[in-house]
């Protein structure tokens, strides 16, 4: 098992890759923001793990980006790459973002608040 050094990490990508996200691209979303990354070399910036379900399969493909807590929706390849550079730049893709952190995590927009209720 590799042991990644993350020191100096500015960004966590989390690149869902729950049934609804690889239906909508999940595995290219991800492969897409690892190339931007590399071609960028902004390895040292970013750090990314593909999850499983993030609860949010009406929003796939999600993208989370902490430590700053915000959940980009509907992320194509195409998207992803640009998400990686407005990163770097410390800006977001605001027509994507469903939740954002403000204290506690907060929808966004209507649509963020749609939903199931955990049990």
């Amino acid at each position: 098992m590799t042991t990644w050094n993350l020191q100096g990490t500015h960004c966590h990508l989390l690149i869902c890759n729950g049934s609804s996200c690889k239906k909508n691209g999940g595995k290219e979303v991800a492969e897409a923001i690892e190339k931007e990354i590399e071609k960028q070399d902004a390895g040292s910036f970013f750090h990314t793990t593909a999850t499983a379900c993030n609860g949010r399969c009406s929003d796939a493909c999600v993208v989370i980006a902490y430590p700053e807590g915000v959940w980009y929706r509907g992320i194509t390849p195409k998207l992803g790459k640009v998400l990686v550079r407005k990163a770097l730049k410390g800006k977001r893709l605001k027509k994507n973002v469903v939740y954002k952190f403000d204290k506690e995590l907060r929808a966004s927009s209507e649509r963020g608040m749609r939903g199931k209720k955990k049990r």
